[in-house]
């Protein structure tokens, strides 16, 4: 029985040896990933700006029965085009065309680490993108980082921009306020130490609640499987640059002065709120990323704006909550 006991708790460790190393046995992943295959054919807009010569690299996946509409979605800070998966394939079914761009320092498009990382900088690229490709209307969704700047091309380009949706965006408030300031420097140490648990660990916590599943490797994974490139340091000082943006490029101010109508889908138990574990004040932290607020909050500073809040949702209802994200999406794009 011992013996047998021994047997089965060996095989438990093994099996659990194995599911935590999963990670490990992929392949490194180079800093353009260009050794991990996007789920469409990616196409690249080369651009000169601030003195360099960089690409954007993006997907533009047209419906089979278009509907002649177009619609632009913006990702994440830990994130690149690749997660809008699901997303794109129920809007290509509604009939929409989709475009998919990775900025300027994310997922497969250019890391420079001397570039000046703002809001109206990422947002006249993607200007340019639509300029390209002949696009002068789009829908524009934008989750996380990617809502800021949603926000932000939605103001400098309203003419551009017929409806926006925001999806759990970050810079609801302005953590500067409350957070000590952590510098470029401090950010790029940081990002140097960056792994699979420690990502995993945040991403379990902040994004679901502790409920992982294991599909949720994949953004891990993207996120993380670089760290062994040997020239990821190139990689953590743009993710150093492009964290100070957001934390003092707040957009909450700007809330007030958007026109377009917009549409906010929150899921309700996320608690994002950038430089929330350097605040001392426990009570002053508690009160951080409430996003059953924060949703509330936003909507009553966009004038004629809609919400929508998905109870016991995360980070990431396009991930975690699909059917309960994309109904009222797509219900508020054919409106």
């Amino acid at each position: 029985m011992n013996s047998l006991i021994k047997q089965l708790a060996l095989v438990l460790l093994s099996l659990v040896y194995s599911l935590s190393n999963a990670q490990t046995d992929r392949p490194v992943l180079d800093i353009m990933l260009n050794n991990y295959h996007y789920p469409y054919e990616v196409h690249y807009l080369n651009l000169k700006s601030q003195g360099e010569e960089i690409k954007m690299a993006y997907m533009d996946v047209s419906s089979q029965q278009p509907n002649g509409q177009t619609m632009l979605l913006l990702h994440g800070k830990n994130f690149n085009g690749a997660y809008w998966k699901t997303t794109i394939q129920a809007l290509n079914s509604a009939g929409y065309r989709v475009i998919i761009p990775d900025q300027i320092g994310f997922g497969k498009s250019s890391k420079p680490t001397a570039y000046q990382f703002t809001f109206q900088q990422l947002a006249q690229n993607t200007k340019l993108l639509l300029d390209k490709l002949g696009l002068d209307k789009v829908a524009l969704l934008g989750h996380s980082m990617g809502g800021m700047l949603a926000t932000r091309f939605t103001l400098m380009y309203p003419e551009t921009v017929e409806k926006l949706v925001l999806e759990n965006p970050i810079g609801l408030e302005d953590w500067k306020l409350v957070a000590p300031y952590t510098s470029i420097d401090q950010n790029f140490q940081t990002e140097l130490k960056a792994g699979y648990e420690a990502a995993k660990k945040y991403q379990s916590g902040f994004y679901y609640d502790n409920k992982w599943k294991p599909e949720y490797d994949e953004w891990v994974y993207l996120l993380t499987g670089w760290t062994k490139a040997k020239d990821y340091s190139i990689v953590a000082m743009v993710n150093a640059k492009t964290s100070d943006m957001i934390f003092t490029q707040p957009v909450v101010y700007e809330f007030q002065h958007i026109k377009t109508p917009t549409l906010l889908i929150i899921g309700t138990r996320d608690r994002t709120a950038i430089g929330k574990a350097n605040v001392k004040d426990p009570k002053v932290a508690a009160k951080m990323g409430l996003y059953q607020y924060l949703g509330k909050e936003a909507q009553q500073k966009i004038k004629g704006s809609k919400l929508v809040e998905l109870d016991n949702v995360g980070h990431l209802p396009h991930i975690e909550a699909f059917d309960r994200f994309i109904r009222p999406l797509v219900s508020f794009l054919k409106d």
